[in-house]
Parts: C-alpha cells; structure tokens; sequence
C-alpha cells in the first residue's frame, strides 16, 4: 500500500484533543480544551430555530449570506471604524480555524517564512507547513509576554512573508498595548509583509483593556487579514461561524481557497449569527461581566492555592506558572495533575518551537460553570 502524503508525516495529535481524552479516561475536571461548559444565550439559540423553520437548508453562497456579511461589515464599521465592502472584503469561514487555513494557504509558497509568536494557537504552524511554508518562532518573553522589536529583526529574511499576531491572546490572556502593536506595524511594513491579525477574543477584554484591530493602523489594511468568530463570542463554539476580512485582492485569494474546502458554511446558523451581532451593544456588557466573574472567582482560587501570576486581561485562558509548586514539566504536571488530581489542563510547550519558557506554567480555561471550577479548585488543595 502507498503511503500517505509527507507533508503531514510529523503531525501529531492536537494537545486539547490530548487532553480531553485524558480527561474522560480519568474522569477528571476539564479545564484545558477552551470551550465553555455552558451553553450560549438562550435568545440567539431561540433565532436559529426560527431560521431553520423558515427553511434555511440550502447551500448559502460561498462566500457568506449576504444577511451575516452586512451585518460584519456594520459591527466593524460601529466599532472600530474600518470599512470592509461586504460584497468584495467578508468571506464567511467554518470557524476561524477554518479561516486561518485558507488564508495561509492562500498566501504561502513552498518555502516562504511565517513569523508566528510564540506561545501560539497551534492552527498556525500546521496550517504553515501544509502550505509547504517554514515556522519561524519570535518568543513572547513571560511573565509579560512581550517581543522585542530586536527579536522580531532578527527573525525577518529574504524569505518572509507573512506575521500572524493573536489578540486577545490565547493561550496567554495578554491583551496588546497599543505601543507594542505599533512596533508590530513598524516591522511589518519595513519588511512588507502580509499579517494575519487573530481576533477571535476581540470582545473578552477585563479591567478596561482596549482591543486594537491591526488594519486600523496607517498602513496594515492593505496587507491584513483580520480573522474573528461567532463561536467565542457568543460562547456556541460548535457553530464553527467565523470570518476573514481583507481588502479586495487578498479578499478574493481566499475566497479561492475557501471554495474547495468547505465551499460554504451552514446556512441558518448564519442566519442567526447576523441577528445575533445586530444585539452586540446590548449583550458585550453582559458577556464580559459573567466572564469577568469566572476569571476573578477562579484566579481567587488559585491564588489562595500559592499560586502567583498577574490576572489575564483577555480571553478565557490562564498561563499559570508552575515553578513554586514543582520542578517538572508542563507536560509530567500536567499528566500528574490529571491522574492524580482529577483535573485537565493543557502543557503550553506544545505552543512553542524555540523556547523552553512554556515547560514552567500550565495553561487553564475558566469558561466553565461555577460548580466546575469548584470542583478543580477542591480537588487541586494541598498541592
């Protein structure tokens, strides 16, 4: 028999998949795969069985519902004024995972380089190597999870071609200063490069922090693609509704993509989606507020429990340092903490390529009930 392609010879199997099964095998508390326990507003659920009784089950065009790509159009026009063409710039993607993939793939030829910050969503270096492209990591140094623009210099070649920067940022919780954007858009434009602009947790920001979009910045709207989701925002992960906005030509490009590998994306959850961002200034307030608790409640718990670490300001993720606790690895705790502590978490050096910064901290989420949290802290005493 002939053996499968090389390009995915090296891949392994995706950490949080890791990690859940773990979980079930163990019966233990999951807080790694970052998705909530709970389900979305009962309201938005309530729309897509409306949109599905009124007979939305047919392929949608391509490229997104006309409905869902005004309505994308309009929140970024309201929020952050950048003015996306809804018929030309939003192509509507299965998830921004989905996103990613067809803008990477999009972009990237055998051999061109990606810079990608590490610790990142591991999407990115897949996706980069399906494409035949090489991974170059630029360390977030922790505890603030910072590049320097020196690093970032010496990480640029002939053979660059494209950045991609998350903010919000998964799995550090970091939320970019406008300062630290800016020196992203300098090096970006000085190498003329494409950049991918994650922003997934746009709306999950705590204690007054500001999201800044890249393509707002002199220069980067031409040359950004900017990826954001209805499943984090919203908290309904499984509807896998994302997409990708850019300007015309490099709109287009992944339109090229998108076409062959999903074509299109369900069509009443769409639907909702659109009604569903029309009620976001009523329902951000609501939405940072319960996320806001969780985070407080259960960095509260964690702390109490000897942890130290500054309180994220974005996202549902914790990077929980480790060292005061034990000399091991992200990956032995991790494995510890799950057989013998009935807790799940994900070993964030899974998201690095260059540093060894991520063997000294675990990655927790905290978009879970109440009754969960409390369970992992319980079972997480006299550790």
């Amino acid at each position: 028999m002939k053996n499968t392609a090389q390009r995915v010879a090296g891949f392994k199997d995706s950490i949080f998949g890791v990690m859940s099964k773990l979980a079930r095998e163990h019966q233990a508390v999951n807080l790694g795969q970052g998705f909530p326990d709970f389900d979305g507003p009962e309201w938005l659920k309530k729309i897509a069985e409306t949109k599905i009784d009124q007979g939305h089950g047919q392929y949608a065009p391509f490229m997104g519902t006309p409905s869902l790509r005004m309505m994308v159009s309009s929140y970024y026009k309201s929020y952050y004024q950048l003015d996306y063409n809804f018929e030309s710039d939003i192509t509507i993607t299965v998830g921004a995972t989905e996103g990613l993939f067809s803008t990477i793939t999009a972009c990237v030829d055998p051999g061109d380089e990606v810079i990608v910050l590490e610790p990142f969503y591991d999407s990115y270096v897949a996706s980069i190597e399906m494409a035949g492209g090489k991974a170059v990591p630029v360390t977030m140094h922790a505890p603030t999870f910072s590049v320097t623009e020196s690093e970032l210099e010496a990480a640029a070649s002939p053979r660059s071609k494209m950045i991609i920067v998350n903010n919000p940022h998964n799995p550090t919780g970091k939320v970019w200063e406008k300062t630290e954007l800016e020196m992203i858009v300098r090096f970006a434009i000085k190498h003329d490069l494409l950049v991918i602009s994650d922003e997934v947790y746009e709306f999950l920001l705590f204690d007054g922090a500001t999201h800044y979009p890249l393509a707002q910045f002199p220069g980067m709207m031409e040359r950004t693609f900017t990826i954001s989701s209805a499943g984090k925002t919203f908290g309904l992960t499984g509807w896998k509704t994302g997409w990708v906005c850019a300007p015309p030509k490099l709109s287009h490009a992944v339109r090229l993509v998108h076409q062959y590998v999903t074509f299109s994306v369900n069509t009443p959850m769409q639907e909702a989606v659109a009604d569903g961002l029309g009620k976001l200034l009523e329902y951000i307030p609501t939405f940072q507020k319960t996320y806001c608790e969780k985070r407080d409640y259960f960095y509260d718990g964690l702390t109490k429990l000897g942890f130290e670490f500054p309180k994220p300001k974005g996202t549902y993720f914790m990077m929980v340092p480790i060292r005061n606790k034990t000399q091991k690895t992200d990956v032995e705790f991790a494995m510890e903490l799950v057989e013998k502590r009935k807790v799940a978490v994900v070993p964030p050096s899974a998201f690095y390529l260059k540093s060894n910064e991520g063997q000294a901290y675990l990655r927790f989420c905290f978009a879970k009930k109440e009754e969960t949290l409390k369970a992992a802290l319980k079972n997480l005493q006299g550790l």
